[in-house]
């Protein structure tokens, strides 16, 4: 009889944190949502990652979509409700260390549209330039009723960027044939 109870409780308790696991993921030290909500809809992890720079951990970043894929120009192509959550893991990140960053993967991504993307991409390294602390969370939300990318931090709408070529160009960052670490998308892709 003992064995038998002890046989129900460890199954119990590995069922108990199956279900837990199933609900987040730990990258890096960070807990990751495997869900979260926007604009009414439930988007599901694709992916996460972390992302070094010098052996620095900087951040974990995760991709979360509608429809989840591991084809990176799907991805980038798709006018869906997707979104990218950043949380900062080191105090050496700063807003204008971030926004260079960016600069640098706009650049890459945004290939001969970049002249043209420029005022918006100004616009949008001006809603990440309030100062950055360790654990700041930002969210990077694409609607597609009205095509802008949504730019949250710490749960606060800081503003909206409009576009589909600016949101192409964001994802692809990330997610394009040159992306800004190729470890960091594979694991936004889940491979």
């Amino acid at each position: 009889m003992k064995k038998i109870l002890l046989l129900l409780t460890l199954l119990l308790s590995i069922q108990f944190s199956t279900v837990s696991a199933q609900t987040q993921l730990e990258v890096n030290g960070v807990t990751v949502p495997r869900k979260i909500e926007f604009q009414g809809k439930t988007l599901q992890l694709n992916g996460a990652g972390g992302r070094s720079k010098m052996w620095l951990e900087v951040y974990v970043q995760a991709l979360y979509l509608s429809q989840l894929s591991q084809d990176p120009q799907f991805i980038i192509d798709s006018d869906t409700e997707m979104a990218i959550r950043i949380e900062i893991t080191s105090s050496m990140v700063s807003s204008n260390k971030l926004t260079k960053a960016m600069n640098a993967g706009f650049e890459k991504s945004a290939g001969s549209n970049l002249e043209e993307l420029r005022p918006r991409i100004e616009q949008f390294k001006a809603l990440l330039s309030d100062a950055i602390t360790e654990k700041d969370v930002f969210v990077l939300g694409y609607n597609p009723l009205d095509q802008t990318i949504n730019v949250y931090k710490n749960e606060v709408l800081k503003g909206k960027v409009s576009g589909f070529d600016f949101k192409k160009a964001l994802f692809g960052i990330w997610l394009s044939d040159k992306p800004v670490d190729d470890t960091l998308k594979k694991h936004l892709l889940g491979i």
